[in-house]
Parts: structure tokens; sequence; C-alpha cells
């Protein structure tokens, strides 16, 4: 079985990853969204195990001293990690995963998966991201702050990345992100390995 791609997807809060992350998964076959542990409270209408994995500080601490992490990140006071195993399971049995992690995480695992693809998507400028970040209305102005100065430094990290896209138009930066994805499952290698019986055939 072609074993699938790992997609790494960054991008400061209120660029709208999740948005198009969601919007995407549904018209992709075989691609998945690995759910992160993290240790901040449950936001409304999330639910566990669906958004995140909601756990105590003490069980996050306890799972990196087990070493069960493929990646994990302090952001905003909580924790956030990636369990290796169900990733390793997902790739393995042939489907793509995506991972919405921030650039501490991008870094470490693209340390332990060379491979894998990065993607850093980008707001079209400073006052559109406060105004998403205002129109969510879950923020008082003080964290609004705080989380636009630390936008400026998740930004500063775009160049790591392999592929940037604007999230200007909703639509367009969809279209770019899924093509992204497409592109990568049709490089040689995988299309060798999946193609293989076909390839024998034509070159006989």
């Amino acid at each position: 079985m072609n074993k699938g791609k790992l997609f790494i997807i960054s991008a400061p809060s209120g660029a709208g990853k999740t948005s198009l992350i969601k919007k995407l998964i549904p018209h992709m076959d075989k691609l998945i969204v690995s759910v992160s542990h993290t240790t901040r409270a449950r936001r409304p209408g999330e639910i566990d195990a669906i958004d995140y994995f909601f756990t105590s500080v003490d069980t996050f601490k306890k799972m990196i001293h087990q070493q069960a992490f493929l990646e994990y990140a302090q952001v905003f006071d909580n924790f956030y990690g990636t369990a290796q195993s169900s990733v390793e399971q997902s790739l393995n049995s042939g489907k793509d995963v995506i991972l919405e992690i921030d650039w501490q995480g991008a870094e470490q695992i693209r340390r332990i998966l060379p491979d894998s693809i990065s993607i850093f998507i980008l707001p079209p400028s400073t006052e559109v991201l406060r105004r998403r970040l205002k129109e969510r209305g879950q923020d008082g102005e003080a964290v609004i702050d705080r989380r636009m100065q630390d936008a400026v430094n998740e930004m500063s990290h775009y160049a790591e990345y392999d592929y940037l896209i604007v999230n200007d138009d909703f639509n367009t930066a969809l279209t770019e992100l899924k093509s992204i994805i497409l592109a990568n499952r049709l490089n040689i290698q995988r299309q060798q390995e999946k193609l293989k019986v076909l390839l024998v055939d034509l070159l006989v």
C-alpha cells in the first residue's frame, strides 16, 4: 500500500487555517486531520476527540515523559501535542494526514520526518487579522493585542515552509491548498508505487 504523506499547516491565529481545512476535508478522499492533545479549555461547540483530545496538564506532562508525542509546544499558556502512534498508523494505512501546528511544532516535525510537506497561511493584512479575531467574539481587547503580537512572531517563520498561501479570498485560498495536496499526490515516487502494475503493462 502506498504510504500517505504528512502535510504541516501553520498560520497565525485568525488567518483562517482551521476554516480552510474543514472545508477541504469533505472534498478529498484519504485525507484526515490529526487530532491533537491540548490542555486549554474547551470552547463552545468543540467536541472531545473530534476537535482536540482535551486533557489535564498532569496527564500531558506524563505523556511527554513517556515520549508519546511526535511534537509538542506551549502556546498561550497551554500545551499542544501530536501523538506519534496515531499519525504513523494513519500514514501507514495510505491516508494523507494534516497537522495544524505552530512553527515550533513544525520545526520538530521536520527534524523527525524531513519528507513532510509544510504550508504556511498568511492573512492579507494586519487590519484584516485583527478584525477576524474581534469577529470571533471570544476574546477581550487585551487578549487580542497579545494574539496580534504573537502573530507577528509566528509569521516571521514563513520562509521555513515549502508553500505560502495568502487567505484573502477564501475560495482562492482553498483552491490553492487543494492544488498543493493534489500535486504532491502526483509526484513520481507516489505514482510509480500506485501505478506499478499499469507501468509494467505499458512497457512490455
